[in-house]
């Protein structure tokens, strides 16, 4: 068991919701991204980041189990997020299973989707995913959502989400947003090289909750020579007043910690 960072830093009193800026994409994946392909699953593989960090911590290959029996720590179940070995994250070319480029590097290599998002919060640089139809499909699985935010990922863009993994997603500080109706992050021109800033968040620290925001994807030095500024006004899917008051608060944890304080 080890204690979850959820609190950490927390104030009696709401922060203030800002907006993203200079985001970079930690993952662009296609459409029916399920739940089972977010959440860690099955048996901890010796050479994954998990079982570096378990073989680290003095813990027998025979010993390993899987992310199940080890949900109480969430050291290993972050390790396991999208690492499913049928996850195709288009940042690369027909590569399969929890790898992404580290755009903290000069030369953007093939990393662990967990290494680049340890050395992207170690910048504080905030992360995006980028998806297509139905993400979040399947069963729901808490650790999809949890295991989001704790990679450092700020805003989940789509085309359309599974309803319950969009208010997981809110419930973790995760803001679900979704592309212009007909439009994609293909049609957009968006090859997730781009620095991503996503402005007019703030409009809920005045009690309303936004229909759009604005977002501009910037090209930077890992672009296409010649890549133009991309910008479009993306749909906000907080969709009630409650799940806007757990945005508000950071997640639904905190909403409720502070409710009983």
């Amino acid at each position: 068991m080890r204690k979850p960072p959820y609190f950490d830093g927390m104030t009696i009193e709401t922060t203030p919701v800002v907006d993203i800026e200079g985001a970079r994409v930690l993952a662009k994946l296609g459409d029916s991204v399920t739940t089972d392909h977010i959440s860690p699953a099955s048996t901890i593989k010796v050479d994954s980041p998990a079982g570096r960090y378990l073989a680290e911590h003095g813990v027998e290959r025979k010993d390993f189990n899987s992310y199940g029996s080890r949900r109480g720590n969430h050291e290993v179940m972050i390790r396991g997020t999208f690492a499913n070995i049928r996850l195709r994250n288009q940042l690369l070319d027909d590569v399969e299973g929890g790898y992404t480029r580290d755009f903290t590097k000069p030369d953007a290599p093939q990393s662990f989707i967990f290494d680049a998002s340890a050395n992207y919060q170690a910048e504080g640089t905030p992360l995006v995913v980028l998806a297509g139809k139905e993400y979040g499909s399947g069963s729901s699985r808490d650790w999809a959502a949890k295991g989001t935010s704790l990679l450092g990922v700020k805003a989940v863009i789509t085309e359309s989400f599974e309803r319950i993994h969009r208010s997981n997603l809110i419930g973790m500080g995760v803001v679900p947003l979704q592309f212009p109706q007909g439009e994609t992050w293909e049609s957009l021109g968006l090859d997730g090289t781009e620095s991503i800033s996503i402005s007019g968040l703030t409009e809920l620290n005045e009690g309303t909750t936004p229909k759009t925001v604005h977002v501009t994807a910037a090209p930077t030095e890992h672009s296409p020579e010649g890549k133009q500024p991309v910008e479009f006004d993306a749909v906000v899917r907080i969709d009630t007043p409650g799940e806007a008051d757990y945005y508000r608060n950071g997640g639904i944890l905190q909403y409720v910690l502070r409710s009983l304080v």
